[in-house]
C-alpha cells in the first residue's frame, strides 16, 4: 500500500511485474499506481487524523471506567438492591430539575444505577445521568452524558467524528472512510502483484532490506496484515456519515434490512404519566406539554419484573412511558453473544404489549448492528479495542511509511525539499476498452452512492488534467527553443 511504489531504476529482485506480465493486470497496475498515489498524498493527512482520533477514542472505554470510577462502583456491595422507585426518587432530589425519561438498573453487583434525565440548556443529544448506589440510594456523581457514552468518551466520539466543527467537520471523517477502502484494497492488489524471490516477503518484511525497500517492505506487509480490519472500518465508518449514510440506509431499507422497533403504543387516548421516549417529546418552542390524563401506573419495578419473565434478563435500559406509550425494557449488552431483545410493558396492569428478538432482526439489520458495535469497540469488549488501537497505529505508520517513500524516490537528492514524481501519466490510453468501460461504469456507481468520494476524485482528475497541460506546454515551449 504504498504512496508510489513504481521506482524501476532501481534492481530489485522483488520489483513489480510490469515487463514480464501481459493482460488485465499489466494495463490496470499502472492505473491503480497513479489513484494510489494522488489518495495517498491529498488524502492520507486525514487518514492519519481519523486513525490519531480513533485511537483516542478506543482507549476511551477504559479511561473511563478510572477516571469516573466513583460514579460507576458502589462503595461496598450490600446484601440486596432497593426497590428501582426508590433509586429514582433519590435522584430526582439530587436532581429536581430534571425529568427522568430512562433508568439503567446496576448491570452488576458493584455497579451504580443510571438514572436518565432530560434537562433545560443540554444540547441536542445530550442527558444527565444520576448514579444511584443501589444499596443505600446514595447519589454517587451526575454527569452529562450522551446514550451511554460519558463526558470523555462523549468528546472523543465527537473528536473522532466531526474534531468539534459540527456539520462541517464531519466532511472530514467521510472523506477519510471514503477514500480508506480504495487506498486499501488498490495497495493490496498492488503489493501481492509484485514479482517476489520468496514467498515470505508477502507477508513478512524483508530485514535485509535497506532504504526504500525497507521502508516499502514494512509498508506492503503492514498493509498487508491491516487490509481486512481498514476495509471494515471504512464501510461502517460510511454508515454513520451524512451523504453515504443516507444513500446506506435508504439502501438498507429497500433490501428489507431496516432496523426494527418494539412497539410500545397504547390503546388511542391512552396516556400514562412520567417521561418517556424522545420521539414523545417533540414540542414547538415556546409550548409548554399539557399535563397528561392520571392513569394507572404498575411502577418501574413491576414494568421490569414483567420484562424479567418475558426473558428480558439481561443488561437492562428502561425507558418511562409517555403520553400515549408504554414502558419500553431493552437489553443492552453488545457483547458476544449479544443479548438486545425488547419489550413493551402496559403501564395500566403490566401486561407484555409486544416482544422484539434480536434473532427476529432481518440479517441485513444483525449484520449493520454487528459493524457498528465492532467499530465501536464493544462487540469483544477489551480485546475489540486493542484490535481498534492496533489498526489505528498501523494505518499512522503506513501514512508515515508512504510519505517516506515519496519523499526518498526525489528525483534530486541534493535538494531537501523536493518530492517523488507520480506515475507517468497516460496510462489509460493503453488499457483495452473491455477494461475501461466497465471500470468508468463502476467508478461512477461508486462515485454517486459516495459522494465525496466521488467529488474528490473528480478534483484529482482535474488537477492531474491542468498539470498535464501545463507540462506539454511547457515541453512544446522547450521544443521550440
Amino acid at each position: 500500500m504504498s504512496l508510489d511504489e513504481a521506482d524501476v531504476r532501481i534492481p530489485d529482485a522483488d520489483a513489480p511485474a510490469t515487463a514480464a506480465t501481459s493482460g488485465t493486470w499489466a494495463a490496470l497496475r499502472p492505473l491503480l499506481l497513479r489513484l494510489h498515489f494522488y489518495a495517498g498524498v491529498f488524502m492520507a493527512p486525514l487518514l492519519f487524523l481519523a486513525a490519531a482520533t480513533g485511537l483516542l477514542y478506543a482507549a476511551s472505554w477504559q479511561a473511563e471506567k478510572i477516571l469516573y470510577a466513583d460514579q460507576l462502583t458502589v462503595s461496598r456491595v450490600g446484601d440486596s438492591a432497593l426497590p428501582l422507585t426508590d433509586q429514582v426518587a433519590a435522584a430526582r432530589a439530587a436532581a429536581p430539575e430534571g425529568k427522568v425519561v430512562a433508568v439503567w438498573p446496576a448491570p452488576d453487583a458493584e455497579a451504580t444505577t443510571r438514572v436518565v434525565m432530560e434537562k433545560p440548556g443540554l444540547a441536542e443529544g445530550e442527558n444527565l445521568t444520576v448514579f444511584v448506589d443501589p444499596y443505600t440510594a446514595h447519589v454517587n456523581g451526575r454527569l452529562t452524558t450522551a446514550s451511554d457514552a460519558l463526558p470523555l468518551r462523549a468528546w472523543l466520539s465527537e473528536f473522532h467524528s466531526s474534531l468539534h466543527l459540527g456539520e462541517f467537520g464531519r466532511n472530514y471523517s467521510e472523506l477519510a472512510a471514503g477514500w480508506l477502502w480504495v487506498v486499501a484494497l488498490g495497495g493490496l492488489a498492488l503489493w501481492m502483484g509484485r514479482r517476489r524471490s520468496r514467498k515470505a516477503r508477502l507477508v513478512l518484511p524483508d530485514r535485509a532490506a535497506t532504504g526504500r525497500r525497507k521502508t516499502l517492505s514494512w509498508h506492503g506487509t503492514v498493509g498487508l496484515w491491516a487490509a481486512t480490519g481498514l476495509v471494515a472500518l471504512s464501510a461502517t465508518g460510511l454508515t454513520w456519515s451524512k451523504y453515504a449514510g443516507e444513500n446506506i440506509g435508504q439502501l438498507q431499507d429497500r433490501l428489507g434490512g431496516a432496523t426494527p422497533s418494539v412497539s410500545a403504543s397504547l390503546a388511542a387516548g391512552a396516556g400514562t404519566d412520567g417521561g418517556g421516549e424522545h420521539a414523545g417529546h417533540v414540542m414547538t418552542e415556546g409550548m409548554e406539554m399539557p399535563p397528561p390524563a392520571p392513569t394507572a401506573d404498575i411502577g418501574i419495578d413491576r414494568a421490569v419484573a414483567a420484562a424479567r419473565a418475558a426473558g428480558i434478563t439481561e443488561q437492562l435500559q428502561v425507558t418511562l412511558p409517555a403520553k400515549g406509550k408504554g414502558y419500553v425494557v431493552k437489553e443492552k449488552d453488545k457483547q458476544v453473544p449479544v443479548h438486545l431483545d425488547s419489550v413493551a410493558i402496559d403501564p395500566a396492569d403490566g401486561e407484555v404489549m409486544d416482544v422484539l428478538r434480536f434473532s427476529d432482526y432481518p440479517v441485513l439489520a444483525q449484520l449493520t448492528r454487528f459493524g457498528i458495535d465492532l467499530h465501536m469497540g464493544q462487540t469483544f469488549g477489551l480485546a475489540n479495542q486493542v484490535a481498534l488501537a492496533a489498526l489505528a497505529v498501523a494505518l499512522m505508520f503506513l501514512v508515515v511509511w508512504g510519505y517516506r517513500m515519496w519523499w526518498l524516490r526525489r528525483p534530486t537528492k541534493e535538494r531537501t525539499f523536493s518530492v517523488g514524481r507520480a506515475q507517468p501519466r497516460g496510462a489509460w490510453r493503453k488499457a483495452p476498452l473491455t477494461m475501461l468501460l466497465p471500470l468508468a461504469a463502476v467508478t461512477a456507481v461508486v462515485g454517486w452512492f459516495i459522494p465525496l468520494l466521488g467529488i474528490s476524485l473528480l478534483a484529482f482528475l482535474a488537477v492531474d488534467v491542468l498539470l498535464g497541460a501545463v507540462a506539454a506546454r511547457r515541453a512544446k515551449a522547450a521544443g521550440a527553443a
